[in-house]
């Protein structure tokens, strides 16, 4: 059975000019993150709706991208939001970090773009913070309701003016 990490290391011999057993010069190495990251990042790309798109501003750093995020339905439809992911070295032990780069009201995301969500956490308290078993492939990365159902948490918000004006405009709606 071919494997990512043995094609990887093959691939590696014949950069190398050497056997594709493998080579000890340390330039030629692939870190974890980088492996993992061939391998999530065309998952992610072959899964991602119509109202997603990734950037990569240089294809040679897979751990570095935009997300553009267009929604088609609820509050945030017709917008346009870019997302900046950076995957840090020590990934998947830890998560990846991501901003929002577009201004945006919205309870869980600040004026300055840090992002609240549980899931992109090391620690939570809820137990859904990241795992080294999740990918970039989960949910807040590929769908155009993230804005709406995965950041929308009114117990724990960032923005807490927008959490208060956005429960006002629910209970007003509801009750004309």
């Amino acid at each position: 059975m071919l494997t990512l990490a043995s094609k990887l290391k093959r691939e590696e011999g014949v950069r190398a000019g050497g056997s594709p057993a493998g080579s000890h010069d340390a330039s030629h190495r692939v870190s974890i993150r980088d492996r993992l990251l061939i391998k999530e990042v065309a998952e992610l790309e072959a899964n991602l709706p119509n109202t997603c798109k990734v950037t990569f501003h240089d294809v040679n750093k897979l751990h570095h991208f935009q997300l553009a995020i267009t929604p088609d339905e609820g509050y945030y439809q017709g917008g346009k939001f870019q997302f900046e992911i950076e995957v840090p070295e020590a990934y998947n032990m830890v998560p990846p970090k991501v901003k929002c780069l577009t201004r945006i009201w919205h309870p869980n995301i600040a004026e300055t773009g840090e992002i609240c969500l549980s899931l992109l956490r090391e620690h939570s308290i809820d137990g859904t913070g990241w795992a080294p078993t999740r990918t970039l492939k989960v949910r807040p990365f590929r769908s155009s309701k993230t804005l709406e159902l995965d950041l929308l948490n009114f117990d724990d918000p960032l923005n807490i003016d927008a959490a208060e004006h956005h429960l006002r405009d629910k209970v007003g709606s509801a009750a004309q």
